[in-house]
């Protein structure tokens, strides 16, 4: 298989930025569609061949008008979601901390190992994105496609940089990731195992 190329566009700011969203479906705010419109201009020179979002509105929204306006095909997938975070969906960080300290720092510590209340695992999450991105490169491959633009998350953008840098996942959350930013990966297939590295 040759080498694909995949960027990573962060969403920008959206209603509930200061809570740990999730699958909570907020839409933009006007500064976060600016914050991935500036970050698109910046990288107008780059020749994408179809772009991918997360389902979620912070994502999906921006995705179908660059999608119009560049005339590329757009494909939504479920498995580009965030991080599903339980019971602490829409709670800001100092709400967790002020309620339950020691959980948020285990969190925070090894995600690996502890995960919020009725969350996913960081395990289920891995296998859910690597499905996705599986997925895709399958598609990109058929279609003969060299270069996606993926409309993402924090939490997916952090997950494959550290798969990327082959870092133990514990140090997940401490990955940057900043809102409206773009990330560039390189796949690739080895044996049927999915190898991809930063660029």
């Amino acid at each position: 298989m040759s080498k694909l190329k995949i960027d990573l566009l962060r969403h920008g700011e959206s209603q509930f930025s200061h809570t740990l969203r999730g699958h909570l479906d907020d839409d933009l705010t006007p500064k976060g569609w600016q914050q991935m419109q500036s970050t698109i201009e910046q990288h107008k020179n780059q020749t994408w061949d179809v772009i991918v979002s997360s389902s979620l509105k912070r994502c999906a929204c921006f995705a179908e008008q660059l999608a119009k306006t560049t005339e590329l095909p757009l494909l939504l997938n479920h498995d580009l979601k965030e991080m599903f975070f339980g019971d602490w969906e829409g709670v800001s960080t100092q709400q967790i901390y002020e309620t339950s300290p020691e959980l948020l720092a285990n969190f925070w510590e090894k995600p690996s190992q502890y995960c919020p209340p009725g969350a996913e695992t960081l395990m289920q999450f891995q296998i859910r994105v690597l499905k996705g991105f599986q997925d895709l490169l399958e598609n990109m491959q058929k279609q003969n496609w060299q270069h996606a633009l993926v409309v993402t998350h924090g939490g997916v953008i952090k997950l494959l940089a550290c798969l990327a840098g082959q870092q133990p996942l514990d140090d997940l959350l401490k990955m940057p990731a900043e809102l409206g930013k773009l990330y560039s990966l390189e796949f690739s297939e080895v044996d049927g195992q999915l190898t991809f590295m930063l660029r």
